[in-house]
C-alpha cells in the first residue's frame, strides 16, 4: 500500500483526510513539517500532503528544502491552500499540486491519485526502495563531472543474495533489499544530509555519491549495520549454524554462509573522469575485487595514488 505523510495542525481536516483515504492508501501523520523529516528521510513516501497556513512559512521553506535534494526529485507534494492565500508568492514554487480549502471534499481524492499516478510516470524510481533508478544515477553523475566536482562514487550489492532468495522466496528476499535501501539511504544522509545522493539500479544493487572525505566512514559504518543486522533475517537455526542449504546457478546443492555486503568506490580525487561509464565502471570493479575476501568488506581504488607516488 502506497504510504502520504500528512502534515496538517487542524484536526478536523487531518481526520477528513485520513478518512478520504482510509483503505486506499497507508496515511501518517505529523503536526508540523519538523516532525515530519525523520520520517521522511527514512522512509520515502509517495506523496506529501501539507495544509499550508499564513503564520507558518517553515513548513513551505523546509518542502523547499527537501525538493532541491536530489534524492526527492521523485517525491509530489500536494498542498491545500486557504482560500485567500496568493498563489502567485514565491513560496509556492516547489510544490507540484494545490487544491483550495474550500475545494476539498469535492477535489482532494481525486488530487492525490493524480499526483501519486503524475511521479510514478514521469519519474523514474524502483518500486521497491523507492529509491531513484539508472536514470537519475546517471544524471547525477554526469552533472558532476560536467561542473568539474569532486565527489565519490560507492557501487554495493549483497553476497550470496540469489540462495537466500531461493531458499526463503521473493518475498523474503524483497524484505532483505527494502532494509539494504533504508540502511544504505539513511547513513549516506547522516553523514552528508546535503547533496549526497543514494540510488537503485535494480536487484541487489544500490550506489551512492557523497563527499570524497566521508566515504570510507560511510561504507565501514553500512557494512558494520548490515552485517549486525542481516543475521535477523534468517531462521534462528540457520542464522545460529552460520549457513543455509540452497544451489549455486548451476542447480548443484551447496551451503551458503549468511549474506554480507561488498562495495566497490572510486573517486575524483584519485584521477579524473570523462564519462558516467568510466565511474561506474571503476566502481564495479572495485565491488567485484571486494568480492574476492571473505565477509563483508569495502575495497577503494588508489591505484593512480599509488602511481604519482
Amino acid at each position: 500500500m502506497k504510504t502520504i505523510v500528512i502534515v496538517c495542525r487542524d484536526i478536523i481536516l487531518n481526520n477528513s483526510i485520513e478518512r478520504s483515504t482510509k483503505g486506499l492508501y497507508h496515511s501518517v501523520s505529523f503536526n508540523k513539517m519538523p516532525s515530519a523529516l525523520d520520517y521522511i528521510y527514512n522512509s520515502i513516501p509517495n506523496l506529501i500532503v501539507i495544509n499550508v497556513i499564513h503564520d507558518d512559512p517553515i513548513a513551505i521553506n523546509i518542502i523547499n528544502d527537501i525538493k532541491t535534494d536530489p534524492l526527492f526529485y521523485q517525491l509530489p507534494v500536494l498542498a491545500i491552500l486557504p482560500d485567500q492565500f496568493n498563489i502567485d508568492h514565491p513560496e509556492t514554487l516547489m510544490v507540484e499540486d494545490y487544491i483550495w480549502r474550500s475545494d476539498f471534499e469535492r477535489d482532494f481524492l481525486a488530487r492525490v491519485n493524480l499526483s501519486i499516478f503524475r511521479s510514478e510516470k514521469n519519474v523514474e524510481i524502483n518500486p521497491l526502495t523507492r529509491l531513484p533508478g539508472n536514470i537519475s544515477i546517471g544524471r547525477e553523475v554526469r552533472e558532476r563531472i560536467e561542473k568539474n566536482k569532486d565527489f565519490a562514487f560507492g557501487y554495493a550489492d549483497l553476497d550470496y543474495f540469489k540462495p537466500f532468495n531461493d531458499c526463503y522466496g521473493f518475498s523474503r528476499g524483497d524484505e532483505v533489499i527494502k532494509m539494504t535501501g533504508r540502511l544504505i539511504f539513511g547513513i549516506v544522509k547522516a553523514k552528508q544530509p546535503q547533496g549526497s545522493f543514494v540510488g537503485h539500479i535494480g536487484g541487489d544493487d544500490f550506489v551512492f555519491i557523497i563527499d570524497v572525505d566521508l566515504v570510507e566512514e560511510a561504507a565501514a559504518e553500512i557494512i558494520k549495520a548490515f552485517d549486525s543486522l542481516i543475521t535477523g533475517c534468517y531462521d534462528r537455526e540457520d542464522s545460529t549454524q552460520g549457513f543455509i542449504q540452497s544451489f549455486d546457478r548451476k542447480g548443484k546443492a551447496s551451503q551458503f554462509p549468511v549474506m554480507g555486503i561488498s562495495i566497490g568506490i572510486t573517486e575524483t580525487r584519485s584521477r579524473p573522469f570523462s564519462h558516467y561509464g568510466e565511474v561506474t565502471e571503476l566502481a564495479a570493479e572495485m565491488k567485484k575485487f571486494a568480492k574476492q575476501f571473505k565477509g563483508s568488506c569495502f575495497k577503494s581504488d588508489r591505484r593512480q595514488d599509488k602511481e604519482g607516488d
